[in-house]
């Protein structure tokens, strides 16, 4: 126990390295001063605060999404029921609005808008040629102030291709419908589809090799685990039994990441050619997809690799359709619904369906402990639509969800009703603050939203 407690306390930027692999590691008692934090001269260092968007399109059935009752012990929605299990780290938040996603003059094109102004707060130019113009999203404004710090600037994942030319909505460029992150106003922050690629960007390069070598390693599809192991095993015997649990734990989830992987692809392989050339990794299961490029998110927050990640579950206007829910027809199509029962039994279902990704991955964060909590806890995840009724292409009364505890900023387990037309932009204003990048102002906003803190 001496030598445990004298010796130095292990680097938070350790990587597990062997043949091709850097594997960064979770947070652990061992990266903590030992000594002095034993003799009590030292507290736990705070855990950092992460932040995740995720966005879902073509807006909601709102009368099954919002709640019927306000304030604290309020019953959940038919549609955010999947997010039971994590009530207590949940905040819905009714009466946001995105004034600069409306036409404003411009038309038709709200879907491109919706996307475009869901992070920024900006009202993009309408065009379908090059000279497109946003604003600089709320991601990459908190990435800006504390992306330094980890090896991961930004991460950004979706379902759908980032397409970034050609005209998608009614003479909007489509990387205003196809991305939601923008590092600046004409830059949009590209997402990756690819669970493998996202995979080994994360966990299977070592950045010591050169292409050739990586290319060797990518072609055995050596475990990045099986390439670790011994390094891993050297480590385990300097750990104390709560570490190893913990890393074991880590590693695990790592190694049942990549046995995915290797299913989607023998799946892939077996399923006749598409039309479309699509990476071999991605699941033909929508389901399995958005999890998968989910739990990869979870886990670069456990080691550490980023702090600031997006998900778009699909591009606004999609249309893919949900046969498997029982909505055979498009999604964009059956938003439409104009009254019609049966297309809002449907729509009411895929927004369910978005809901129980949402809480999948939040379900995910909880199970993972971090210093005195959960990384559910040491995280705010924004959620939710830049349209409202998909039926009427509204940008107000807007489905938006935080959940997560924001390092014990947030006071949970409520529905909040704000007056109508209250700026999202007040919202990711609080965000900002509580990423240490305090700004006067973000998009349209009309000051800070109150009744977040604890």
């Amino acid at each position: 126990m001496a030598n445990f407690l004298t010796r130095a306390p292990l680097s938070r930027r350790t990587f597990l390295r062997g043949a091709g692999v850097a594997l960064a590691l979770p947070w652990l008692e061992a990266m903590l001063p030992r000594a002095a934090y034993a003799r009590g001269l030292l507290s736990a260092p705070a855990a950092p605060l992460r932040f995740a968007f995720l966005f879902a399109p073509n807006g909601k059935w709102m009368e099954s999404w919002t709640p019927k009752a306000e304030g604290a012990g309020f019953p959940l929605s038919p549609t955010l029921e999947p997010l039971a299990p994590v009530r207590d780290r949940l905040l819905v938040l009714s009466g946001l609005a995105h004034k600069n996603a409306e036409a404003l003059g411009d038309g038709p094109g709200d879907h491109a808008r919706a996307a475009a102004c869901f992070l920024t707060g900006a009202h993009p130019k309408k065009t379908e040629g090059a000279d497109i113009q946003n604003g600089v999203s709320i991601d990459q404004q908190i990435a800006e102030r504390i992306g330094g710090a980890t090896r991961f600037r930004s991460l950004e994942v979706g379902c759908t291709p980032p397409l970034t030319s050609g005209n998608c909505d009614s003479g909007y460029s489509c990387a205003y419908s196809c991305n939601i992150s923008w590092r600046s106003a004409t830059t949009p922050q590209l997402k990756e589809t690819d669970p493998r690629a996202l995979f080994e960007r994360l966990f299977g390069a070592d950045d010591r090799l050169t292409p050739e070598q990586r290319a060797r390693r990518l072609a055995r599809r050596k475990s990045v685990l099986d390439a670790a192991r011994e390094d891993a095993a050297r480590l385990a015997v300097q750990l104390g039994a709560t570490d190893r649990r913990k890393l074991d734990e880590y590693l695990t989830a790592v190694r049942e990441i990549e046995q995915r992987l290797a299913r989607a692809e023998a799946d892939a392989a077996a399923r006749p050619a598409p039309s479309i050339a699509l990476p071999a990794a991605i699941p033909a299961d929508h389901g399995e997809h958005a999890r998968l490029l989910a739990e990869l998110l979870a886990l670069a927050f456990q080691a550490d690799l980023t702090r600031v990640a997006t998900h778009m579950f699909a591009n606004d206007g999609d249309n893919r359709s949900y046969p498997q829910l029982g909505a055979p027809d498009g999604h964009h199509e059956t938003s439409h619904h104009r009254d019609d029962p049966v297309k809002i039994e449907r729509v009411e279902k895929i927004d369910r369906f978005h809901v129980e990704q949402l809480a999948w991955f939040l379900g995910r964060l909880a199970q993972i402990e971090e210093g005195d909590g959960t990384l559910l806890d040491h995280a705010l995840i924004a959620y939710g639509s830049g349209i409202s009724d998909g039926n009427a292409h509204n940008h107000d009364e807007l489905p938006i969800v935080l959940a997560g505890g924001g390092n014990g900023t947030v006071q949970s387990a409520r529905h909040l009703r704000f007056a109508p037309g209250t700026p999202l932009c007040n919202l990711w204003l609080e965000l900002l603050d509580r990423a240490g990048a305090r700004a006067a102002s973000f998009g349209d906003s009309s000051g800070r939203l109150a009744g977040l803190g604890a």
